[in-house]
Parts: structure tokens; sequence; C-alpha cells
């Protein structure tokens, strides 16, 4: 799988996690060079706290695109490490 954003690969990986549609990639999978940590946190009941990545390609920003878990409940193990992505990110077989 693949998570695209202005016509970049901002992540690549055959072991992704679905989880309510949405593909999470193991974090060794993502280009770092595209992400700059968020200070955006929100709260899901079930999976905990998420915090957020902007994506920088090209010079254009795409605020609090991408997200993870740093601790997730025990419901949501199989995500832990993973990073998910939307506002425009697509995800490509």
């Amino acid at each position: 799988m693949k998570a695209i954003w202005n016509n970049t690969v901002i992540a690549e990986s055959d072991d992704t996690v679905v989880i309510e549609n949405n593909h999470y990639f193991p974090a060794d999978s993502i280009k770092k060079e595209f992400y700059k940590k968020s200070d955006t946190h929100t709260t899901c009941p079930w999976k905990g706290v998420a915090s957020y990545y902007t994506l920088v390609v090209n010079g254009e920003e795409n605020i609090d695109a991408a997200w993870y878990y740093p601790e997730v409940s025990e419901l949501a193990k199989s995500i832990k490490g993973k990073i998910a992505f939307w506002k425009g990110v697509t995800i490509e077989d």
C-alpha cells in the first residue's frame, strides 16, 4: 500500500492494518523528510490519545494530516507504532 499526497509517496508498506476504514502504516515505512510534529492531540474513546504530524511536500503543508497513538489501549494494540492519514492523502494498492 502507498500513502500519497501532493503527487508524492509519503509512506509505503505491505504491512498495513485497517481499522475504521483507515490504513495504519508501520512507523518505519514513512518517509520522515515529509513529516513535521504537531502539537495537536485528540482522544478516541477506545484507542486512546492521538498525536499528529503535518505533512510538508514540495513547499506545501497539510496540517495534521497524519496521526498515530503513542500509547494505545488494549483494544487498539494492533495499531501501536503505526500511522494513518486523512485530509486528502490517498491510499493506493
